[in-house]
Formats: C-alpha cells, sequence, structure tokens
C-alpha cells in the first residue's frame, strides 16, 4: 500500500503558517484544529519548515517570551518528504528512524497532503484487521 491510498482516505488537507507569523498566534491554530503540526510555507509557496509540538514544548522552556517569537526562530528547518508512489512501511520507517510524526507529500513538486504517524498507524490497524479477518474466513472455510 502506498501513502496515496491514506491521503485518499483522510483527505488532502493541509494547514500551513507563515515563517513571521507569532508562536502564540501558531499555537492557537494548532489547537484550533487539533493538529500536531503545520507546515511552514514562505511567499512562494515553498516549504521552508515545519512547526510541531515539539518545537513548541522546546521554546516554551526558553520561558513564556518565546510567544512573542516568530515561527521561524523555532521550526525544524529541515523537512523530510515523501511522494504518493511511498510505500506505507517507507515512511513507518522514515518516521521511526528520523523521529518525527508528520510527513509532507509531494506530487509534481507540489504539496499534495501531509500524513501523520496515526494516519500511518490507523491505516495499519485496518490492513491487520483486514488480514485476520481474510484467515478466519479461510479456515473456517477449510
Amino acid at each position: 500500500m502506498s501513502v496515496k491510498h491514506i491521503l485518499a482516505q483522510k483527505g488532502r488537507q493541509i494547514e500551513v503558517i507563515g515563517p513571521d507569523t507569532k508562536l502564540a498566534q501558531a499555537i492557537l491554530h494548532l489547537a484550533s484544529k487539533r493538529i500536531g503540526a503545520l507546515l511552514v510555507i514562505d511567499a512562494g509557496n515553498r516549504i521552508v519548515g515545519i512547526l510541531s509540538e515539539r518545537d513548541i514544548v522546546r521554546a516554551l522552556v526558553a520561558g513564556a517570551n518565546a510567544l512573542d517569537d516568530h515561527v521561524r526562530d523555532h521550526m525544524t528547518e529541515t523537512v523530510v518528504t515523501c511522494s504518493l508512489e511511498t510505500s506505507v512501511a517507507e515512511v513507518m520507517d522514515m518516521m521511526t528512524r528520523g523521529r518525527f510524526r508528520h510527513v509532507p507529500v509531494m506530487a509534481d513538486n507540489e504539496l499534495a497532503g501531509i500524513i501523520s504517524i496515526g494516519d500511518v498507524v490507523k491505516h495499519r490497524l485496518a490492513e491487520m484487521e483486514s488480514e485476520k479477518s481474510a484467515i478466519i474466513a479461510y479456515i473456517a472455510a477449510g
């Protein structure tokens, strides 16, 4: 199975924010959407980073004054992406090795969606349930 299948089920909604946005506004955006990360997009519509809950926690360790900082001051600049054709196993491996939970999906050099570890786990559990049902049906028929 590929990332394309996950996006087909969950949709391609992407929440983005600008690098000059204040961290406090980014936190409100995350909370209102009930998500764990925002892609940081520049004026040219290019990905320049990602801001996750972990980035925010690291910023707040320095003190509440960080809320007035810009997103660019605390975002993760190196963003690992995948394609629609990337397998779910490959994305799981990327997330595990890189210790991150969100991967933007690219198609023809354009942003096509974003998947989270939750999306991957949900997909894998559905796959396992389907396999279990097939095995039970096979045994019952035999």
